[in-house]
């Protein structure tokens, strides 16, 4: 596997594993049933705490995810057969995660969770902050869903490449046999001998 290949396989593992720290929200709206306002808002707490996180934080993450990407577009620009197949479905799976993200993700947390009025277990849910909290646990699952598409495509890149290898290996070894017992063939030929 080439550094190249790498590099968007770290990356996109790092991604997949700040994106499964939500767990401990996400999993209480999506896998739950029925899904009850305590369990929506240790949810909706656990994203208020995100928002007033360090914002070096989101930096390093927006600089990761440029690495990332910027891999992948450096890979697919070498214009091979194999690259434009699984590094295109890459670009297409990591663009969407960034869209969703960028576009999806940050601002709801930033309109709606920065500000979470104090609460006791027993008060109701406020029924405005129900839909965001939901959508951001079901984007979460997209995004991870389409990053592990790409460390897939970035396999089955890797697996292409090795059997192509192989292939080469086999038909540059048959061609030196092939040539070695032409060899031992003229060599083992008798010269015609000519009569005075």
């Amino acid at each position: 596997m080439g550094v190249r290949a790498s590099v968007v396989v770290c990356v996109t593992s790092f991604l997949l594993g700040s994106l499964f720290t939500h767990w401990i929200a996400d999993s209480l709206t999506l896998w739950k049933s029925p899904v009850t306002d305590e369990h929506l808002w240790t949810a909706a707490l656990y994203y208020s705490i995100l928002t007033r996180g360090p914002v070096q934080i989101l930096y390093a993450l927006f600089a990761i995810t440029i690495l990332g990407g910027t891999t992948i577009f450096w890979s697919f620009n070498d214009l091979e057969a194999g690259n434009l197949m699984f590094d295109g479905g890459s670009i297409f799976l990591y663009g969407l995660s960034v869209i969703m993200y960028a576009y999806s993700v940050i601002p709801n947390l930033l309109d709606q969770f920065t500000a979470i009025p104090a609460y006791h277990v027993k008060d109701a849910f406020p029924r405005l902050l129900r839909a965001p909290t939901l959508d951001l646990a079901s984007h979460h699952l997209v995004c991870s869903v389409a990053l592990t598409g790409v460390l897939i495509l970035q396999a089955g890149r890797w697996w292409a490449e090795l059997a192509d290898g192989d292939d080469e290996e086999g038909y540059l070894t048959e061609k030196v046999e092939d040539s070695d017992v032409a060899d031992e063939t003229k060599s083992s030929t008798p010269l015609a001998t000519t009569s005075p």
